[in-house]
């Protein structure tokens, strides 16, 4: 009788959580607002740990984290319970993100790079009508930039300055040096993508 009470015990915690787990999908899939709080501050630390190790960097991590909490109250719908548990499906969601947001970061690169090799004046008329467009958007964006996050974006393309060097030549903070680089990126990257879908829409 003893061992049979301790074997409950021990498989009391896990059953209380798989019973907490479902409440929440049902919240969720009712579109019960406080539900889908509780299920952020559940699985919140999760993804944005799965986010972290992935892309190596925590503002990135915290963009995937919204990103994949924003998707999945809008398409609560789709989540399938018989399917998997929530949280399994949430990991799904993240690692979508995930791959999205490193695809983005190897376009924004490679648009740098380009922004980069036409600082000496070189032309490139040959070149394929998409990337001429996003070497004029980006110009463009980067024109349009506060002053502060043009002028750190400007040394690193142009001069190709680490961001400490940038820190040094300017006496600008070197959190701050990183923080207009972040944010700046985040603007031109906005600007190409809604440039193209201009584009497209014309």
């Amino acid at each position: 009788m003893t061992t049979n009470t301790r074997h409950t015990d021990a498989r009391s915690p896990a059953t209380h959580e798989t019973r907490y787990e479902d409440e929440l999908a049902r919240g969720l899939l009712a579109a019960d607002e406080r539900a889908f709080a509780a299920v952020y501050r559940h699985w919140g630390a999760l993804v944005h740990t799965l986010a972290t190790r992935s892309l190596g960097d925590a503002h990135e991590a915290e963009d995937v984290t919204q990103q994949v909490f924003l998707g999945a109250w809008r398409g609560r719908n789709g989540y399938r319970p018989e399917k998997g548990p929530l949280g399994g499906w949430l990991v799904g969601i993240t690692r979508r993100k995930i791959v999205d947001a490193l695809a983005a970061r190897t376009r924004r690169l490679a648009l740098i790079d380009t922004v980069a090799h036409d600082a000496d004046g070189r032309r490139h008329d040959e070149g394929a009508p998409d990337e001429v467009l996003d070497r004029v958007l980006l110009v463009d964006a980067l024109s349009r930039l506060p002053r502060g996050q043009r002028e750190v974006l400007c040394l690193a393309f142009y001069q190709d300055l680490t961001q400490a060097q940038i820190s040094e030549r300017t006496g600008i903070p070197l959190g701050t040096v990183k923080s207009h680089t972040r944010r700046g990126l985040h603007r031109l990257r906005e600007a190409v993508e809604q440039g193209r879908s201009d584009e497209n829409a014309a």
